[in-house]
């Protein structure tokens, strides 16, 4: 029987805001719920503190194209770094490669990122407020929290794409975000979104409607693989109770959070 070739799993830390705990509580959890040979990178300023088994490598350099932007030249690292992961021969990487943020948590399995839609581009559907979307469609736009790829030449595309359209992608008329840009550049008729159960929100799965989350603490969805926090509550408010400007962001302290981020 062949084994299963090499994964890649790939996130990145710079600044202060995120600890090593953070990149080193991800590789816990990718290797208790991904069962094939994997490799973990973290392209990072600062390795001091990663696991043993984290292969920690520099962060992309800026591109040239990039300095023509006075207001993004003393900006990097910045966002649109995530872009550079396509540029063919980044850390090494070849083949399939799953994009992590570093906050966020692997509580299923993960081999199924990998079995899904093999070759193809895969990337969670950016959730939308669900009041948001009574008169108006969902827009087409992955959240780059996670998303996958197959690293070397057969992505470059995307990463010359961005070069070539620099000035588009930077223009916040067109593009409000990294990844309604990244987005385009894959080409939509090449994006894929992962199944709803595959990365979960936590503040739109979670959080009870307004205004039960004032009362009932957040509910867990027991088949979810990774759960996902974008801006508040982060997984330390999540665990402590959160009271936002907006009634419908409060949460009470989820205590299964908790025993999920300190595993």
């Amino acid at each position: 029987m062949m084994s299963s070739p090499v994964v890649n799993i790939l996130t990145f830390k710079w600044g202060t805001l995120y600890s090593a705990e953070y990149v080193n509580r991800l590789y816990r959890g990718v290797k208790a719920h991904l069962h094939r040979p994997f490799r973990f990178v973290c392209a990072t300023d600062d390795s001091s503190g990663l696991a043993d088994g984290i292969d920690a490598v520099a962060l992309p350099e800026k591109p040239a194209a990039l300095t023509n932007f006075y207001t993004y030249e003393d900006r990097w690292p910045m966002i649109f770094i995530k872009l550079c992961v396509f540029n063919p021969g980044f850390a090494g990487l070849e083949g399939p490669t799953l994009f992590l943020d570093i906050d966020q948590i692997v509580i299923g399995d993960l081999d199924r990122f990998f079995d899904y839609r093999p070759g193809e581009f895969c990337i969670i559907r950016n959730w939308v407020e669900w009041r948001k979307t009574l008169f108006r469609k969902i827009p087409f736009c992955g959240n780059s929290s996670c998303f996958r790829f197959d690293a070397g030449e057969k992505s470059g595309y995307i990463y010359r794409t961005f070069l070539k359209e620099i000035d588009f992608a930077l223009d916040d008329a067109k593009f409000t975000t990294e990844q309604a840009y990244m987005t385009h550049a894959v080409g939509f008729d090449k994006v894929n979104f992962w199944p709803d159960n595959f990365v979960r929100s936590f503040k739109r799965s979670c959080l009870r409607m307004w205004p039960l989350n004032h009362f009932l603490p957040p509910k867990m969805n027991p088949d979810t693989g990774i759960l996902c926090f974008h801006g508040h509550p982060s997984p330390e408010e999540a665990i402590a109770g959160y009271r936002g400007r907006h009634l419908n962001t409060w949460t009470r302290p989820a205590q299964w959070v908790r025993e999920l981020w300190e595993k």
